[in-house]
């Protein structure tokens, strides 16, 4: 079964280049624009799989990158993964075994969706509100944070949170994006620990 939105060109260029997902430029994007990940950072990739952003995290850092998902993760060289829940206390000790000094977690999941847009919305704002707090328990003092979010009324409780936890956070919206998407990126730099 194809994806709703059809082969796109960003879908068409991402098979090409041997990408899992389009999402793979998203992140790429992110990079290029913040400097979130540096070559000795280890990170954690929350909502994981496919794993097109743990595609792209291989060739960011030399440090060790893990993948978190509720779902089995396909093997990719040079990455480890867990299958389980990133609320799960055992988890978050389980990649801080794994890890030792986490420097960046970031999390492109979604929820699934029901298509009933405020209730998907407030899904993905607790999601992304899952995620800082499963970054603020892993992150060394000074890291960083990216995660998805959704635009809609309960976004501003996820923005303050963030600023609760972090000294710069912004919001970015990547060209890879599909048209009439609302998604768009929260970037959460340097962690207050």
């Amino acid at each position: 079964m194809g994806s709703q939105w059809g082969h796109d060109k960003v879908y068409m260029r991402a098979k090409y280049e041997g990408y899992r997902s389009r999402a793979a430029y998203k992140l790429l994007e992110i990079q290029e624009k913040f400097h979130i990940i540096r070559r000795d950072d280890n990170v954690v990739d929350l909502g994981a799989a496919p794993g097109s952003w743990l595609q792209v995290l291989r060739t960011l850092t030399d440090g060790k990158v893990l993948g978190v998902d509720l779902n089995a993760i396909a093997p990719l060289d040079g990455v480890e993964t867990i299958e389980g829940d990133l609320t799960d206390p055992v988890i978050q000790k389980q990649v801080i075994a794994m890890l030792g000094q986490v420097s960046v977690v970031v999390c492109d999941a979604s929820p699934k969706l029901s298509g009933q847009k405020s209730y998907d919305q407030a899904r993905s704002v607790a999601l992304g509100e899952d995620a800082i707090r499963f970054a603020c328990n892993v992150l060394k003092q000074g890291g960083n944070f990216v995660v998805k979010a959704f635009q809609g009324g309960d976004f501003p409780e996820l923005h303050t949170l963030a600023m609760e936890h972090f000294h710069a956070v912004k919001t970015y919206n990547t060209k890879s994006t599909r048209k009439g998407s609302t998604e768009f990126y929260l970037i959460a730099k340097n962690f207050k620990g």
